[in-house]
C-alpha cells in the first residue's frame, strides 16, 4: 500500500528540529496542512499550504480526497498524544500513513520536572470540561493536564483548593522546548498569575492538606459525596454491585432507573475509558445526577430521560446492565436482556417484595445467582449507641453467554 501521507509531529524548536526524513517529507509534499502556528514554521520557499478549517473533525475527512497526491500533515509533538493523530487513523488505514512524531509536551515536562512517565495521570481540557481530572486529585498524585486557555492554571488550582488540596504544588510549563520557554511554581492557594501563554503545561504535585476530601478512585464513594432525594444506593451496596458488575476500560453501562447516578458515576470513575448511561425518568433526579456527575469527575455521563423499557430504545448495546429501579415494570428485563452484547453482566438489586417476587421468578428461569445484602451500622439512640438497620437488597447477577462460534 502507498503511503501517501505522513504526519509529522513538530515542536517550539522548529522546522529545523526535524530529522532528516521528517523534513524531507516535507519539502517533498505536494499540500501541506498544518495549524497557522505549524505553516509559520516552514521554509519561506514552501509549496502550498493548507491551514486547518473549521470544524476539524470534517476537514480530516476531507484529506481522503487528496489520496492522489503527496500529503503532509504537520502536528504539535507527539501527533498521538492527545493530537490530530487519532482522527486522522479513523478516516484513513494507517497502512497508508508515515508518522514521525516529536517529543510530547508530556515528555518534556517530565524531563524538566524529573518525573517517571509512567508515574503520572495525564490529561487534555482542551475543548474538555474542567473536572475530567476531579477523580485523579489524590495524595501524592502526580499530574500532567494541556491547558484549554491561560485560565487553565486558575481553574486548576480552585479545584484543588475546593478539595482540600491547597499546599499541592502548581507548575505551569510554557512554550516548552523553545527559545520562550517559562517554567513557573507556586502552590495552589498562592497562584495568581493568568498571563501564561496558551500553550502551555499544567503540573501538580497533589499534597493533602489537614481537612482534605480525599474521593478514592479504588473504592466507591461515601454516601455524602452525593446529592441524593433519598433514592441512593448505599455505600456497601454499591461496592457489592460494582464488584459483580466489574467494570473493564472501554466499556458501556446502562444504570436503569438511576437515581441520583451513583452506580454510573463508580463505574466512569474505575477507569476514564469506562462510559456509562443513566436512564432516569425524574427530571428533578436528572439534574441530581448532572451535579453529580459534573461534581465527581464524569460529566461525559449520558443522562437519557424516560422509563423503561420504552426509554431504552436506540441506545448503544450495553457491555453491562445495572436495573437500580423499574425492574417490576413490564418488559423491563427482557428489553435489558435483549439489548446486553455477548458475555455481558446483568445485575438487579430489589427492596420491594414485588420486585424480589419477580427477581426469584426470572432467577429461576434464567438461572445466575442471588445474593441478599443486609447493612447495619452503628448509630446514636439518645446518649448511647445501637445498631440501625437498613432494608435489606436482593441482588441477582446473570451473566450472558458468549457466541459460539462454529469449529
Amino acid at each position: 500500500m502507498t503511503r501517501w501521507l505522513s504526519i509529522i509531529g513538530i515542536g517550539e524548536d522548529g522546522y529545523e528540529a526535524l530529522t532528516p526524513a521528517a523534513q524531507t517529507l516535507v519539502e517533498n509534499a505536494d499540500i501541506v496542512i498544518g495549524g497557522k502556528r505549524h505553516l509559520a514554521m516552514l521554509p519561506a520557499d514552501g509549496g502550498n499550504q493548507i491551514s486547518w478549517p473549521p470544524p476539524i473533525h470534517t476537514a480530516v475527512k476531507e484529506i481522503a480526497s487528496y489520496k492522489d497526491k503527496k500529503v503532509c500533515v504537520l502536528a504539535t509533538g507527539d501527533p498521538f498524544c492527545f493530537g490530530i493523530g487519532r482522527l486522522i487513523a479513523d478516516a484513513i488505514p494507517i497502512s497508508e500513513i508515515t508518522v514521525i512524531p516529536a517529543p510530547s509536551a508530556f515528555s518534556l515536562a517530565c524531563g524538566r520536572l524529573g518525573w517517571a512517565f509512567q508515574e503520572v495521570d495525564t490529561f487534555t481540557l482542551h475543548g474538555r470540561p474542567g473536572a475530567l481530572f476531579e477523580p485523579a486529585i489524590q495524595p501524592n498524585a502526580k499530574l500532567l493536564i494541556l491547558a484549554q486557555n491561560s485560565d487553565t492554571p486558575r481553574e486548576v488550582a480552585e479545584r484543588l483548593i475546593a478539595r482540600g488540596f491547597e499546599k499541592s504544588k502548581v507548575t505551569v510549563l510554557e512554550r516548552l522546548g523553545g527559545k520562550k520557554e517559562i517554567i513557573r511554581t507556586e502552590t495552589a492557594a498562592t497562584w495568581k498569575h493568568n498571563d501564561a501563554d496558551p500553550l502551555h503545561v499544567v503540573a501538580v504535585d497533589c499534597i493533602a492538606g489537614r481537612n482534605a476530601q480525599c474521593l478514592s478512585r479504588l473504592t466507591v464513594l461515601p454516601d455524602d459525596a452525593y446529592e441524593s432525594d433519598g433514592q441512593l444506593t448505599k455505600q456497601e451496596v454499591r461496592s457489592v454491585t460494582l464488584s459483580v458488575l466489574s467494570p473493564s476500560p472501554g466499556q458501556l453501562l446502562w444504570d436503569v432507573g438511576a437515581g441520583c447516578g451513583s452506580i454510573g458515576i463508580e463505574w466512569m470513575r474505575r477507569d476514564r475509558r469506562c462510559r456509562a448511561i443513566a436512564i432516569e425518568p425524574n427530571k428533578k433526579r436528572r439534574q441530581m445526577i448532572a451535579n453529580n456527575a459534573t461534581a465527581l469527575g464524569t460529566p461525559a455521563l449520558d443522562i437519557v430521560a424516560g422509563d423503561a423499557p420504552d426509554g431504552l430504545s436506540d441506545l448503544e448495546t450495553p457491555d453491562a446492565v445495572f436495573i437500580g429501579g423499574g425492574l417490576s415494570q413490564e418488559g423491563v428485563f427482557e428489553r435489558c436482556w435483549q439489548a446486553l452484547g455477548p458475555g455481558g453482566t446483568l445485575v438487579a438489586n430489589a427492596v420491594t417484595l414485588k420486585s424480589e417476587q419477580l427477581m426469584l421468578s426470572l432467577y429461576e428461569t434464567h438461572g445466575g445467582s442471588v445474593t441478599r445484602i443486609a447493612i447495619t451500622r452503628a448509630k446514636q439512640v439518645g446518649t448511647k449507641t445501637g445498631w440501625k438497620p437498613f432494608m435489606p437488597v436482593t441482588q441477582w447477577c446473570i451473566r450472558k453467554p458468549h457466541i459460539k462460534t462454529s469449529s
